[in-house]
Order: structure tokens, then sequence, then C-alpha cells
């Protein structure tokens, strides 16, 4: 299928003015001595555990696909509930709150509440840079204190692109000052797809996209511009591919969407019961462990619902934002194997938090969501699904709401924010001809943690983790290597993971696992090693597993600068 991003445009001439065309460097890399491999982190937005094929879900994904039937698929693989402290977990090797992100990205000069990433902490590209790796990023940043208009009408001008302002974030904590030699993407959480806010290359501010533009695929052709030029000389590369797909709003090209458009009228119960079938026969869940927990707010059936056309929509077009991720992959995979670095490239893929139940059309314009497009037509925020635009374009904002966020979720309860496994748990996939020894296709249930990365790069690249970086105190690593599994070994993981978002928790030991859902309520108790979709709470038969556990976690949250902040969620 053609792509909907042309390298050659305006936008990425600076990009690309040093790639050339080349020749293909299989030879070089073949002949130095250098084969530490490539490191290539893909991370999905508010991906659903069992969106993808391979995680039994129907949406079309041939490639990831393909990377799951020759490599190795996780079954609990741990992410920290929400966008930016994940990422920020991922990008440092730590807990996300003493990486400084332990809310959103606004700053409040409370230890672990920065709102950014702070000195004490140290970046994968900042390790992999010091260790030889060229380091290149493209997409959602995300974890840098986010800068707005003091008055709601400018940052409204703004948001339309009917003002111009430099600069989104503080200089200092872009990307390519962090470690990062090449960056193109959006700096902020939330994009137009068709006309992105925030959108940078390095630090310069992008003023306009060409009118066929779209984020997705520009995400996708920028990371294969930037392995051509990687891949010019011996030296190894690490990139950091963070699409903002499929994150509301619902935007998608027309003819993604007419693949679904029929596939989601059977409703939330028959797609849910379908994907829970798929994931036992993958081996990914065993029915006995994973019982599929009750659907969320089940008293509304499918044929009773008077939004269902509506609603049908908005997954076709979830569907569809996947769907061209997963296109844009296949053209990153062939630029690999054009370069001749496809059998030494580890691949990573994940989702940075579970399927998103926001409504985000009762908010409204502002902050970060747009009132109107660069040309003036007023962006629907559908409240009333039967009288206003279906979702798809670039004229609404919409999103799939909790029921379907439920259902992408399968077989878990909750969603994104929550510690709850909907919110936490995401679907990995590692891929790497030349170095997974474990055998193809096959699944892993050991836990991990996105901190693990960390570890795992500093493992392959032969270098060492600092404690000390351009003269500040660098905090110690918090993850353990995922090498071991990887070669389809048993490592020894992390005996206990926390997790704390807005007053959210969990707390895991061995085969029990403790988690609330915000800072006024109390503890639920569930025997995960049996109980994996938290339908049996069994906190009021082992008080004194709920005493120990909380015990563990106050600790852990008294020496990771941990605030559960009570109150309302947003």
């Amino acid at each position: 299928m053609k792509p909907r991003f042309f390298l050659a445009t305006p936008v990425l001439l600076g990009l690309l003015g040093s790639c050339g065309t080349g020749t293909s460097t299989s030879e070089n890399r073949e002949t130095t001595s250098d084969r530490r491999p490539n490191l290539v982190l893909i991370m999905a937005d508010d991906l659903g555990y069992s969106d993808l094929g391979c995680y039994g879900g129907e949406v079309q994904t041939p490639n990831l696909d393909q990377l799951a039937a020759n490599g190795l698929r996780f079954t609990q693989f741990y992410n920290t509930s929400r966008c930016c402290p994940t990422r920020a977990s991922l990008l440092t090797g730590l807990y996300n709150h003493q990486a400084g992100i332990g809310d959103m990205t606004t700053e409040t000069n409370q230890p672990g509440y920065r709102g950014h990433l702070v000195e004490s902490s140290v970046t994968l590209a900042e390790v992999l840079q010091e260790a030889g790796y060229h380091t290149g990023m493209v997409g959602k940043w995300h974890v840098a204190n986010t800068i707005v208009q003091d008055d709601p009408e400018a940052q409204l001008a703004w948001l339309n692109h009917q003002e111009f302002h430099p600069e989104f974030s503080p200089l200092e904590q872009y990307p390519v000052n962090r470690g990062f030699e090449k960056y193109y993407g959006n700096l902020w959480g939330v994009v137009d797809f068709f006309d992105p806010f925030s959108l940078v290359n390095g630090t310069e501010a992008v003023r306009d996209v060409p009118d066929d533009y779209y984020h997705t695929d520009a995400i996708n052709d920028s990371a294969s511009a930037y392995i051509r030029q990687f891949s010019q000389d011996d030296r190894p590369f690490f990139l950091y591919v963070a699409h903002t797909a499929p994150h509301w709003p619902l935007q998608a090209l027309p003819e993604d969407i007419a693949r679904y458009e029929d596939t989601y009228t059977a409703g939330w119960d028959a797609i849910r019961e379908a994907r829970y079938r798929r994931l036992v026969e993958l081996g990914l869940i065993d029915s006995t462990r994973y019982p599929l927990s009750p659907r969320w707010k089940e008293e509304l059936t499918w044929d009773a619902n008077p939004d269902r056309e509506w609603d049908a929509r908005a997954m076709a077009v979830h569907a569809a934002m996947v769907d061209r991720m997963d296109q844009g992959l296949g053209r990153m995979i062939a630029t690999l194997k054009e370069t001749g670095e496809w059998d030494n490239t580890l691949i990573l893929f994940l989702s940075d938090n579970g399927a998103s139940p926001e409504d985000c059309m009762r908010y409204g314009p502002g902050f970060d969501r747009p009132g109107q497009t660069r040309d003036g037509e007023p962006i629907a925020y559908p409240v009333d699904k039967r009288l206003d635009a279906l979702p798809g374009p670039q004229t609404t904002f919409a999103s799939i709401g909790e029921r379907w966020a439920n259902v992408a979720n399968t077989p878990f309860r909750y969603w994104k924010m929550e510690s709850y496994e909907g919110g936490v748990h995401t679907p990995m996939i590692a891929h790497w001809p030349d170095g997974i020894t474990a055998r193809k296709g096959s699944i892993t249930s050991q836990v991990g943690h996105v901190m693990d990365f960390m570890a795992t790069f500093v493992e392959l690249a032969q270098t060492q983790y600092p404690t000390t970086y351009r003269n500040r105190n660098i905090t110690p690593m918090a993850g353990v290597s995922l090498v071991p599994i990887l070669k389809g070994e048993t490592r020894e993981g992390h005996p206990v993971l926390f997790n704390e978002h807005m007053g959210g928790r969990y707390v895991r030991r061995g085969a029990w696992k403790q988690v609330a859902l915000d800072a006024t309520s109390d503890w639920e108790l569930y025997r995960i090693s049996e109980d994996g979709a938290e339908t049996r709470n069994l906190a009021a038969q082992h008080p004194d597993v709920v005493q120990a556990l909380d015990s563990l976690w106050q600790e852990w949250a008294q020496t990771h600068d941990v605030l559960p902040k009570p109150g309302a969620r947003p």
C-alpha cells in the first residue's frame, strides 16, 4: 500500500540531508569486529493486551505476527500503567518516580513528581551513545515539562496552528539533549494525526506538514530513514520508535477503516469471547489460571445499545490505527533487510499501558486538544454519539471508551492508569535472528518490566551502567537483564514489583499480587499465580499476607519518592 508520507518532503529534508542512498552495508558489518547488535525498541500507545493478531486479536498485524512466530512472546510483562511514567521507566531503567515522573509532565518541585527526567537519571541513549552506538528516536517523547500559554485563547490559537511558538518544552529536556543524535516527533502526548501539535526535528519546531501527512507513517518512515543513515558505517545503532497510535483521537485513513467497517458490529461480548478463545488456542493463557473476567458494565447489552453504529465505528478506527502501524513496521523490516542489518538487530515491541477508557469528548478543546484545523474547520467532540460526527477524520476528536477498552484488554479487568492487570500488563515481542536462542515462536511466562531494558541493553552493548554521568551522581539501576530469557534460560528476576500512579498501586511478590484502585481504596489480594485476571479477592481470608505486602509497599514508597495523591481521579 502506498504510504501517505513521503520522505522527500520539506519536513525531513534536513533530517535526510546526510543519508544519501549509499550502498548496502552488509559487508561493512560482517567484516568489522564490532558485532554488537542493533537495538530497535518500538512502543505503541494505549494498545490493548489482545489487540494484535499474535495476541488473540482480530486486527490484521501480519508483520508483528511474523516477528512473534520467529521470535519470543512474553505473557507477563509489565509497564507502569500510563504513558509518561512508563516512558520514564523504560528510558532510565528505574522506577518512574526515581526518574522524576510519578504523575504527568507538570513540575511540582516534589521529588518523584518533577514532570521531566531528573538529572540523577541517565537514559538508554546516553548510556549507549557513550558505548559507541548511534542513537535515534522518532515519535512521542512525553517526558518533559510542557510549556503552556497563560491565556486559554492563546493556547487554543497555538494548538490550532494559528500562532507559532518555537518551544514546546524546555530545550534542555528535548531528546537530543538526553543522548539522542537525531529526533523527529511530538514532544507532547496528544496529537492530531494529520497535523500534529508539538512536532519537532531535533530542536526545531516543524511549522507545517504536507497535505497527505499521516503521523504514524511519518514515524515509521523516519525510522527507516534513520536506519539507512546509521547503517552507512560499522557502528551499531539504537533506535527508539515511540508511536502515538492507537491513542485517541480516533483518526485513521479511509482505506484502513474500510477493512474493519463490519468487524465490530458483532458487539462487545462477541469480540471479547472470540479474543479469549484465541488467547487460549495460541497458548498465551490457560483458561484455569486466566478466567475471563466479567465485562465492564455488562448490564447494557449490545443489542440494547442505542449507540451501536457509532461504537462499532470507533473500534474500527482503533483497529485501523493499529493496522497502519503494522504496515509501516513492514517497511522498517524491509529497510533492515536491504541494509544488511536484519539478522543482527534485536527488535522489541510493546505497549506503554493498557487500552484507554478515557472519554476525550467530554473535555472538549483546550490544553492539548485543538478546536479547529489549521484551515479553520471546526473539530467535533461528539458527546451525543447519535447526532454528531463519526470518528475517523481529522475533524473529529473521539475515543473508544470504557467498554471497548475492557474488550481490548481481554482477559483482564480495568485499563490504562490503573494498577490492575488491564492497566499494567503489556504484550511484548522480541525478535533477533542472530541472538535469540530460545525456540522460534516460543512463549515465556517469566515476569519482566519496562525498567529491564536498560540492564538488557547494557549487557548486549558490553558496557557499564554509570555511577556518575557528566559530573552528576546517577541513581543505581533498578532493572534486571532479559538476556537469559532471550537465550531460553530461566533468570533470577524481580523478587518483588511495585507500582503507584495517582494513588492507584500494587505490590507483587511470588504467588501474590495486592492492588488498590486509588489512595482511599482498601487493598485487594489475588493469588496471581492461579488467578491472573484478578477475579477472586482473597484479602479477607489472608489478612497476614495483606499486612506483609502493605509493609513492603510502604517501605518502597518511602525510599522511592512515592507520594500517593488522594482525591478525585481526572
